[in-house]
């Protein structure tokens, strides 16, 4: 009789994690094999010099109690522009049947990754050989990414899914407080954002699987010839150190104007490395919510306008400045006007949803200012998770408030990007009006 129950026992436990989520991880190196110019700052003048720590890429993939599938892959990346990003979805629908709406391609937006092609085309003073050099990187990196999925997907096991916000508080906002300045500020301005988003996969012998996690402040504590994923890198050290065997995550958030300050040494991108793992550790010693294994995914791709292009006048001053990536960019979008070649006046814009159980998770392309991820909470309930740098990171996004300032986020980074104009002042009401199509196609309600 007994044995009996016991088995009856056994059946149900079986049943019930058969029922639940399945989750799968990988991981990859991919710090460059030769010196190649690094990413994120114009002051540059040479290639890389080694590496502090190795550059990784990372896969979580989900698997719901229906089947429907998911995939997040994060990257010390400065970010995926438009064409590669294509490139790699479009192998992972041909090879495993993934949807846009069921991938996401997040980067920590790191300072000290490589350049990619087809990105940052004016920032760089790169000849035919630097050009192949990242041309030759950028293929690699996309076969490693379709490998990294398909072992994630293959190491899909039974777990248990959890959710929660933790916090920590060394983001600062950079347009409201003046790095120099610091040290004799008594008070800072915000707008911020200190969420440290988490999710947990447990296995049913109660191993710890997989922890992602987020955080919504630039990785440029380092501006050094060396490889490294900067505090993130850091961070996701700490916890896989602390927790041997788990795959750690970081997604960026909405880091467009938010900085760690102060900044600059290895100890300090260290500390932060440390402050976020410990914000981490926290959230996983305390209840964290458990996750209904349902996944629902919506995706879209919407038109914002850009503002009304340069004219002649107004780059050939631009091309007499001193900063050599403004001339670039003013000597290349010159020559192309003399050619003929029609400005672009819009942008395909990628947004995302993943409902995990009762978890939302909103995904933004580009570089997402905090003022975003503080209005969607607003609408659709404090603990959702906001990422930026997702699927395309084609410039900043700049809030409404932000656009009417200016400033490099508002008006003067599209430059930096290769794009032709800033944005027009209707693009955060056509993101926004998006968001909460999608949300309502998914079937959540905004808070009142």
């Amino acid at each position: 009789m007994r044995k009996h129950l016991w088995l009856i026992g056994l059946f149900v436990i079986s049943s019930t994690w058969a029922k639940g989520w399945k989750a799968g991880v990988a991981k990859a190196i991919i710090t460059p094999k030769e010196s190649v110019w690094q990413a994120g700052y114009a002051s540059r003048i040479h290639a890389s010099e080694g590496k502090l720590h190795d550059l990784w890429a990372k896969a979580l993939a989900l698997e719901d109690e229906n089947g429907k599938k998911c995939v997040l892959v994060t990257t010390d990346m400065l970010g995926f522009p438009k064409a590669m990003s294509d490139r790699i979805r479009t192998q992972l629908h041909d090879k495993f049947g993934l949807a846009k709406a069921q991938i996401i391609l997040n980067s920590s937006h790191t300072h000290s990754g490589p350049v990619l092609d087809d990105a940052l085309h004016d920032i760089y003073p790169l000849d035919a050989n630097e050009e192949a050099k990242i041309a030759r990187y950028s293929r690699q990196l996309e076969a490693q990414i379709i490998a990294l999925v398909e072992r994630a997907i293959k190491d899909l096991e039974p777990v248990e899914l959890f959710a929660q916000n933790g916090v920590t508080r060394f983001q600062v906002n950079r347009r409201n407080n003046k790095e120099a300045s610091l040290r004799e500020q008594t008070e800072l301005k915000g707008p911020n954002d200190y969420a440290v988003p988490v999710i947990k996969a447990v296995t049913p012998n109660g191993k710890l699987k997989a922890i992602a996690f987020g955080y919504a402040c630039h990785p440029t504590v380092l501006d050094i010839y060396q490889f490294s994923g900067d505090y993130p890198g850091f961070a996701q050290i700490e916890l896989e150190n602390a927790h041997p065997g788990v795959t750690a995550l970081f997604f960026q958030g909405a880091a467009g104007d938010q900085n760690p300050l102060p900044r600059r040494t290895i100890p300090l991108a260290q500390q932060y490395g440390r402050e976020l793992a410990a914000a981490v550790e926290r959230v996983l010693e305390e209840p964290m919510r458990a996750l209904p294994a349902q996944l629902q995914t919506a995706y879209s791709e919407i038109t914002l306008p850009l503002s009304a292009p340069p004219t002649e006048a107004e780059l050939l001053k631009t091309q007499s400045e001193t900063t050599p990536y403004l001339q670039r960019w003013a000597t290349r979008t010159l020559a192309e006007m003399k050619r003929g070649k029609p400005f672009i006046t819009s942008y395909p814009y990628p947004l995302q949803i993943w409902q995990l159980g009762d978890q939302s998770l909103f995904s933004f392309g580009g570089e997402l200012v905090i003022e975003y991820a503080i209005e969607c909470k607003k609408r659709f309930g404090p603990d959702i998770f906001v990422m930026g740098y997702s699927n395309d990171v084609m410039g900043y996004i700049p809030s409404a408030t932000i656009l009417k300032e200016g400033g490099y986020e508002g008006a003067s980074s599209q430059m930096v990007y290769g794009l032709p104009s800033a944005w027009d002042t209707s693009v955060p009401a056509l993101i926004y009006a998006e968001v909460n199509r999608l949300a309502e196609q998914l079937g959540f309600p905004r808070q009142k």
